[in-house]
């Protein structure tokens, strides 16, 4: 059973100014990683927020597994994103 996806509004605003075929690409890659979240995230040092990387553009999100929910708080370039 896959996890549910949840997007916060600051990571909907950060899509928007994401050229669409960046946009494709994560949209499908967030789609993969809902049927295994284990297996395309990773952890973050000493946090507990997982990373999944998309190119040059990294996804910081928090996995509930008793919840089965996938929640995206932020989506932005590497060179940016942990700042």
């Amino acid at each position: 059973m896959a996890y549910a996806i949840k997007l916060s509004e600051e990571s909907l605003s950060a899509l928007r100014k994401i050229d669409t075929s960046s946009v494709k690409r994560i949209i499908s890659k967030l789609e993969q990683a809902a049927e295994n979240p284990a297996h395309f995230f990773e952890r973050l040092v000493d946090r507990e927020e997982y990373k999944l990387r998309v190119g040059d553009y990294r996804i910081l999100s928090r996995v509930l597994h008793q919840e089965r929910l996938i929640f995206i708080y932020s989506i932005g370039h590497r060179k940016n994103i942990y700042k």
